[in-house]
């Protein structure tokens, strides 16, 4: 599909430096593909070309078994072109154009990189990867968060920054789409990837496979050009561009622009659209549902009985609850001192269904998180425990309001148990919704 111009030589590539690269070009390009496992149930999903459908096509990487990313896949992955390489070395392939050669790798990697850092850079871009803290997280005591969310819920309160970091990767993917600029976004991504890389190792994120897996895509991109840079920049001597400069001509240009103008538009005009109106009305974090009317807030546990023996207030009594939080969707929070086995699942994904967005409960303790449906006639609600170690747990209860402040529950527990509660709203105000220039009166 390429020539080399006429007023160009090819350089001397020496037999170790042919079997180096017949690894690495194996290596990059099988990393490239989507080789998941997860891919049919992204490519096939529900909600075609919405921007989860979108962002879960960027993160696809290869992927041989199931769960979380690991490095087993490199592994994998590695094998694979040690495996190919020798076979290479030994066909009737092995003499190639290796500076043509060399170009495709990293026009493969640049653009898949590119769509990888851009598939991130909208979700921060639209404050969507880290939400503002729910009601529930701002009544948690800090204690009871793992390092991981903490660092979350530090970005989410300032979402004007979170908004500048997403503008970050989405310069650097796209100056990543254009030659003469990718070195310029590989260096880019190298501080930016790097830093995330690093605060995943340190706060215990879930994303530093998929992290470093973008850091050495950035590298490869860089190495192409970092050596001439070197000598220029810090040697300051005269240094030679690269020689080589594909040219295309007749279709082999239209082909080379209709492919380039469809990848932009997709994953930068189509999908930036889809994430700003996802922004807007659906956020991925939080469940979209709505809760019970007019019920959001924390509110106090001023009685609290378990089969008619009252219970009195205690911090350490595992069974009474302390207080109880109902989100402005169909999320419901008890606060106690019974045990939360922490759900950890903190890497990125984008669920559509409701009961599988566990954002709110992730890498936090000291609450047990319910979603719940609503029977409005009845005036009744059938509580799930959302933690996947308590999926099983069910609480039915029905519910009265005698006034706009007050909501008594009473029905049966998780281990059938009879239970009367009576929960008083409590008028709080949270001086980080206030902002630094407004007075919080007590």
């Amino acid at each position: 599909m390429s020539n080399i111009t006429n007023n160009q030589t090819q350089r001397d590539w020496s037999d170790g430096e042919k079997n180096i690269f017949r690894f690495v070009f194996l290596f990059f390009v099988i990393q490239a593909l989507p080789l998941s496992i997860d891919l049919f149930k992204f490519l096939f999903g529900p909600n075609f070309l919405s921007y989860g459908y979108i962002f879960n096509l960027t993160r696809l990487s290869p992927k041989f078994i199931p769960g979380t990313d690991s490095f087993i896949n490199w592994i994998i992955v590695l094998a694979l072109a040690l495996i190919g390489a020798f076979a290479w070395n030994r066909s009737k392939y092995k003499e190639q154009d290796y500076d043509k050669l060399y170009y495709w790798l990293r026009t493969i990697v640049r653009y898949r990189l590119a769509i990888g850092v851009i598939g991130y850079g909208f979700l921060k871009f639209f404050p969507l990867q880290s939400p503002f803290p729910s009601i529930s997280n701002l009544n948690t005591a800090y204690g009871d968060f793992n390092d991981w969310k903490i660092f979350s819920m530090s970005l989410g309160i300032v979402p004007g920054y979170e908004a500048f970091l997403g503008g970050v990767e989405i310069l650097a993917g796209l100056l990543l789409l254009f030659r003469k600029t990718a070195t310029f976004g590989a260096m880019l991504i190298l501080v930016f990837t790097g830093n995330v890389f690093i605060s995943n190792l340190a706060y215990e994120g879930g994303e530093y496979v998929y992290s470093f897996y973008l850091i050495s895509f950035a590298t490869l991109v860089l190495w192409f050009d970092a050596l001439r840079v070197y000598s220029l920049v810090s040697l300051e001597k005269p240094t030679e561009p690269n020689p080589y400069k594909p040219v295309f001509v007749g279709t082999q240009r239209t082909v080379r622009l209709g492919l380039k103008t469809l990848i932009i538009f997709f994953f930068v005009f189509l999908y930036g659209a889809k994430t700003y109106s996802g922004y807007h009305h659906d956020p991925y974090q939080f469940p979209k549902g709505k809760g019970l009317a007019k019920a959001a807030g924390i509110y106090n546990v001023s009685e609290f009985r378990i089969n008619g023996k009252v219970l009195p207030y205690s911090a350490t009594d595992a069974v009474r609850w302390r207080d109880v939080v109902f989100e402005k969707w169909a999320t419901l929070s008890v606060r106690s001192n019974r045990p939360v086995l922490l759900d950890s699942t903190n890497y990125e994904q984008i669920s559509q269904k409701d009961q599988d967005r566990n954002y709110e409960l992730l890498g936090s303790a000291g609450r047990h998180y319910y979603s719940y449906v609503t029977d409005t006639i009845g005036q009744t609600l059938l509580l799930t425990n959302k933690n996947p170690h308590y999926r099983k747990e069910q609480i039915s209860l029905n519910y009265i309001r005698p006034d706009s402040a007050t909501i008594i529950l009473s029905g049966l527990d998780q281990n059938r148990d009879s239970l009367y509660v009576v929960l008083n709203k409590v008028d709080k105000k949270y001086p980080i919704n206030l902002g630094r220039r407004k007075v919080l009166k007590l």
